[in-house]
């Protein structure tokens, strides 16, 4: 294995005047939104057919994660290591809107499509950063939210675009002018639900999940139909009977120090949780159109670190599932962590590869990395577990349970790696042709204490508290893992931990930013850092790659993160090589 430390806030293979030169341009390339702009885009509709062959589109990012496996892998080498050094912002677009960024930009034949906060949605010209066209939404009284106002980013399908929005709307514009089609309200707010994620557009409907599970919510993915909005059908992440089968392991064999007898008592007197026992869905899922299935995780249960409230499983909480494409209805699931009183839950997008099982034969797989920081393997049929990677974060005193004391108490219960993760929302990126996955990950050493209450109709529900402990581990890393062996092949050490997302791309990169705002170039063979660019706020969000006008360009956001109280900033920057 090969071990990168960062630890010079510049490259060695690029200088300090070329990076002040490069900003300098940059400054020159803004474009606020005082430029005088078209009105309307030349859109070019997005058939399935185009949905269908992302994965070897060139010049487009037409889906979240880059296709419907969700590699996360850009098919074009314009850019690559050899001319990499060169890579310099094209030009920076300023949003009306500085705060946390977590879009995933979204690019049509010359088109760019991106979120921020409070769900605002541009229309951009891909060339020259120009704005087009901007939805503003007008939010309800009541946008509940855990984690920051963010918003992932948009679908896009034949002549339109769609969004979900803070208020818990799915939201469906007119790609030409960004006026609204049709709005569907997806779930009630004043209960807790919001929308953040982006949805995710297959065979003529608009597939989307929920936040709320540190709120009471039950969780759900809907199907919607694409032209008129239509709710088609309903899966409940939480199941009538969720108590599953008193599971005393995590995935990785670990003994959660579960006290089933308590909770079968709990259970006899209370029954069973589930309208309120949470699963969020975060994240996109995958799409595998041959068996017409989905792949999605499912979030933490609720409330949080109080388990005394809901004895059991809590099936489908912390699990991955799949379920059929046009009915909804369970097909299968693996949960990692039963009855998770750490808030260590599944929300990083799943992933589809050919990968080994245990005898050596490839077969369809579904990757998940969690926040426990391992990359979990699974065989596509059944959902059953192939293998797990080497943890690529400390897991001192992992499942240590939560102590009825003060956060900052010394004898509360510290516990890696802290509720953030591992690897938290960040989607993964896979090199299929190298059998490589690669993640971001978040390290904070924290303390866990836990104060029981009954739930509070809507609001924050907790159950207790994790904190970070003032002078303790607080530290990233990006880390490569061969997915055939669970072999972890290299890691390059950040100073801060790591949030946003990473791209692989043809040109033997990853690309991926901190907090610090160092958007960076990585050698995807050994983790070297071979370029650098100091964005001025967090970069905090999952890049995308493109071309137009016969130039590869790569683009992301730079925003900073509330969650980790990273510098905001309201920078949209695209790089390219010329």
């Amino acid at each position: 294995m090969t071990r990168v430390v960062n630890e010079s806030p510049l490259l060695g293979s690029i200088c300090a005047a070329a990076l002040a030169i490069a900003g300098a341009a940059a400054a020159q390339e803004i474009k606020p939104m005082s430029v005088s702009t078209p009105k309307t885009a030349a859109v070019t509709p997005v058939s399935q057919a185009d949905l269908d062959k992302a994965a070897s589109d060139g010049n487009n990012f037409l889906h979240t994660n880059g296709n419907y496996a969700q590699t996360r892998y850009y098919p074009n080498s314009q850019i690559n290591r050899g001319n990499v050094a060169r890579l310099h912002p094209a030009w920076i677009f300023q949003t009306e809107v500085k705060e946390s960024l977590e879009t995933s930009p979204i690019v049509v034949n010359g088109v760019m499509y991106v979120t921020t906060s409070f769900s605002h949605v541009y229309a951009l010209d891909a060339k020259t950063g120009q704005e087009i066209w901007h939805y503003k939404p007008k939010l309800g009284p009541v946008t509940t939210f855990c984690c920051g106002p963010n918003n992932r980013g948009v679908a896009v399908y034949n002549d339109k675009v769609y969004v979900g929005t803070l208020d818990a709307k799915l939201v469906a514009l007119d790609a030409k002018t960004g006026s609204v089609v049709w709005e569907q309200q997806v779930g009630d707010p004043e209960l807790g639900y919001s929308e953040t994620m982006a949805p995710t557009t297959v065979k003529g409907k608009i597939l989307i999940g929920t936040n709320g599970g540190e709120y009471g919510i039950r969780g759900f993915v809907k199907a919607y139909d694409a032209n008129d909005g239509k709710l088609l059908w309903t899966f409940d992440t939480i199941p009538e009977n969720s108590v599953g089968v008193w599971a005393t392991k995590d995935a990785t064999g670990r003994d959660e120090h579960r006290d089933i007898e308590a909770e079968k008592a709990a259970l006899a007197k209370n029954g069973d949780p589930y309208k309120t026992l949470g699963g969020g869905v975060w994240q996109n899922p995958s799409v595998d159109e041959a068996a017409n299935r989905i792949y999605f995780v499912v979030g933490n249960p609720s409330p949080d670190l109080d388990g005394s409230l809901r004895p059991g499983d809590n099936l489908y909480t912390d699990s991955l599932v799949s379920i059929d494409l046009d009915t909804g209805k369970y097909v299968c699931h693996y949960q990692y962590i039963p009855h998770d009183v750490w808030d260590l839950d599944a929300v990083s997008p799943t992933v589809l590869v050919n990968a080994a099982d245990k005898s050596g034969k490839m077969v369809p797989a579904v990757l998940h990395a969690g926040k426990i920081g391992y990359i979990f393997v699974h065989d596509r049929k059944d959902c059953s577990l192939i293998r797990f990677s080497a943890p690529m974060v400390s897991q001192k005193d992992r499942w240590t349970l939560p102590t009825p004391t003060q956060p900052l108490d010394p004898k509360s219960a510290r516990m890696f790696p802290g509720a953030n993760g591992g690897v938290e929302w960040s989607p993964i990126a896979t090199d299929p042709g190298h059998n490589m996955a690669y993640a971001i990950n978040l390290e904070q050493e924290m303390t866990y204490t836990v104060a029981s209450a009954p739930y509070p109709g809507g609001k924050l529900w907790l159950g207790g508290a994790f904190t970070n402990v003032p002078g303790g581990v607080q530290t990233g890393n990006i880390t490569a893992v061969d997915y055939n062996s669970g072999k972890i092949v290299w890691q390059v050490l950040t100073p801060q931990p790591m949030i946003g997302g990473i791209l692989a791309t043809a040109g033997g990169l990853v690309f991926a930013g901190e907090g610090d705002g160092w958007f960076r170039a990585y050698n995807s063979s050994n983790g070297r850092p071979v370029w650098s660019f100091q964005a001025g706020a967090g970069v905090n969000a999952p890049p995308s790659s493109y071309m137009v006008g016969g130039k590869q360009y790569v683009v992301v956001g730079a925003g900073g993160n509330t969650q980790l109280d990273y510098k905001r900033g309201d920078s949209i920057i695209a790089f390219t090589v010329d």
